[in-house]
């Protein structure tokens, strides 16, 4: 979306009066043209605006008019991790970066922007924001492990048009740890609410206290346009279920703030945010959680133990949020931990959950768990080293999909509303599961054109075809180079169903601090590659797990120390 032009200055009052008529009838059309803000699965009708489901406390001040900004609808906005609910990756409506268009002479690095940490979080994109004193811009949001939120103009260089420090990180020491370096602060990517017109971000915090640190992790509303906190935040999480694992206290779990950590993306829904956290490394006592917040007013809705009666089951999925049906379900993969569902218990290590919010109530509706479990666990074969895709409804078929893979590196196929929960001895159960074609995952595939595209280590991104049935045994295209550990979470842009692209980051070189290689590929045939950005020196230094934002006919992605855009060049 391109600004608009400010109009020019009329001479005569009669003139001025017709210019005020004209912008109050554009204000009035612009406010019902505004959508929720979070693109919903299987083509639902979007997410309800937070503001309509949960009303503020009437002790909380409205925000100021110059907050309340919000942009138009933009098919360009990328609003939450992966694009949509479901989690599958697509732009589908991108006109300007075509297979034909996309290729070393034409298009590669633009600029890029400096920031004050490492970029786990995918960057969002919101079009059309009206920055007060700088007019309409197009954003793109960017979330540091420094705890520094930035909003930067998307088509140029240059300064912040605002960002806003969360507190003060945690140094990786603190946990012995060394998985995010040289310091946890905002792992998580965040989610956008277009109408209310907040960004929602989960940041953890380290605060003096006379006997040594505290810590805590906090949920802001963020102003779009502004920064500024809203909704009386933050919010400090907190929650308790009834059990007797591993922390509990007098037959309840609490949530430990120390020992989790965000690393999964913010969901919304339905007026709710959805917040999944694992461990960092392996610390003991820890347990996979989900917490449910109102979006409206900051306040604690419900808390989801994986394993109250035991360890461990980390939700973690590669940064990948967790994924929302159209009816609000919430999808999310869990890592090794202690199993006993199948036999009427309440732990749910490394398998598929569907859960479901009634009341302040957040309980699974139905699981899958593979027959092999306890070799998974005893192995640390996590099946949620990946993150779940919830893929379209088929044409002919009542089945609904969730699929996702694990270390073990197979790929499983579960029907949403018949998970199939355990079975000893085969996983004959579930609709079907992909073995020795891959090796293990540590991303989200994305889904495109009957196509599912799936970035393991070692090797090739992979399309499989997907129908009624499933998907097919064996890859139908795949690309010509393999990605090394991490492999690569792929996204797609399209125009509808033509012009697909698969974009992929190769972030291999990380802990060197080699550069993020940027790579493009024909959708509809992966051996056509369209462009690889240098392997050295292009870009900023890589994050493992990354995955790019695709939007306007550019292409975003952050770095350890940058946002890098990337797009085509002028002629």
């Amino acid at each position: 979306m391109t600004t608009p032009k400010t109009m020019g200055s009329f001479k005569f009052s009669r003139a001025r009066a017709i210019r005020a008529t004209l912008l109050a009838l554009l204000v009035a059309l612009g406010a019902c043209s505004r959508r929720s803000g979070q693109k919903p699965a299987d083509g639902a009708d979007s997410a309800s605006s937070a503001a309509a489901l949960e009303p503020p406390p009437p002790s909380k001040a409205a925000p100021s008019p110059r907050y309340a900004a919000v942009p138009a609808t933009s098919a360009d906005d990328v609003l939450t991790y992966h694009n949509n609910a479901a989690r599958t990756g697509l732009d589908p409506n991108e006109t300007l970066l075509t297979p034909a268009g996309v290729n070393s002479s034409s298009f590669g690095k633009l600029f890029s922007d400096s920031v004050d940490g490492f970029v786990y979080a995918q960057p969002l994109y919101v079009a059309g924001v009206a920055i007060p004193g700088k007019g309409r811009r197009n954003v793109v949001y960017v979330a540091t492990e420094n705890n520094t939120i930035y909003a930067f103009d998307a088509d140029s260089a240059g300064v912040p048009l605002w960002q806003a420090h969360l507190g003060t990180p945690v140094p990786s020491s603190a946990f012995a740890c060394g998985q995010i370096v040289p310091r946890v602060g905002i792992t998580a990517t965040p989610v956008i609410d277009l109408p209310s017109g907040t960004l929602y971000v989960e940041a953890m915090v380290q605060r003096p206290a006379p006997h040594g640190p505290s810590y805590a992790q906090q949920l802001h509303a963020l102003d779009l346009a502004t920064g500024a906190e809203k909704l009386g935040g933050p919010a400090t999480l907190a929650g308790s279920v009834p059990g007797k694992g591993a922390g509990s206290k007098g037959g309840r779990v609490a949530f430990n703030a120390f020992l989790h950590l965000d690393r999964p993306g913010l969901a919304l829904s339905n007026g709710v945010i959805y917040m999944a956290f694992g461990s960092h490394c392996d610390l003991d006592n820890y347990h996979g959680w989900v917490l449910a917040y109102g979006a409206a007013h900051l306040r604690f809705r419900a808390a989801f133990n994986v394993t109250p009666n035991g360890s461990q089951g980390a939700i973690w999925q590669t940064g990948d949020a967790p994924a929302v049906d159209s009816a609000g379900h919430v999808y999310v993969l869990t890592g090794n931990g202690t199993f006993d569902a199948g036999a009427g218990g309440l732990d749910y290590g490394d398998s598929f959950l569907k859960l479901g919010l009634a009341g302040n109530a957040l309980r699974p509706l139905d699981f899958f768990t593979p027959h092999n479990q306890q070799a998974l666990n005893d192995e640390d074969l996590d099946v949620g080293s990946g993150g779940p895709i919830l893929l379209p409804p088929l044409a002919g078929s009542s089945r609904r999909l969730v699929v996702g893979a694990g270390k073990e590196g197979v790929l499983y196929v579960v029907d949403r509303n018949h998970m199939g929960g355990f079975r000893r001895g085969s996983d004959s159960q579930i609709v079907g599961e992909i073995r020795n074609a891959m090796a293990p995952v540590f991303s989200t595939p994305a889904d495109w054109n009957g196509r599912l595209y799936v970035g393991s280590v070692s090797k090739p991104i992979e399309a499989f075809a997907v129908t009624g049935a499933g998907l097919s045994p064996a890859p139908v295209s795949q690309s010509p180079n393999s990605f090394d550990y991490p492999g690569a979470t792929p996204s797609v842009s399209s125009n509808g169903a033509k012009d697909g692209i698969v974009w992929a980051l190769d972030t291999s070189g990380y802990v060197a601090g080699g550069s993020a290689v940027l790579h493009a590929y024909d959708a509809d045939n992966l051996a056509r590659q369209l462009y690889a950005s240098p392997a050295h020196g292009a870009g900023g230094p890589g994050v493992k797990f990354t995955t790019p934002t695709i939007a306007h006919g550019r292409v975003y992605f952050g770095t350890q120390n940058s946002l890098e855009v990337y797009g085509l060049r002028k002629p």
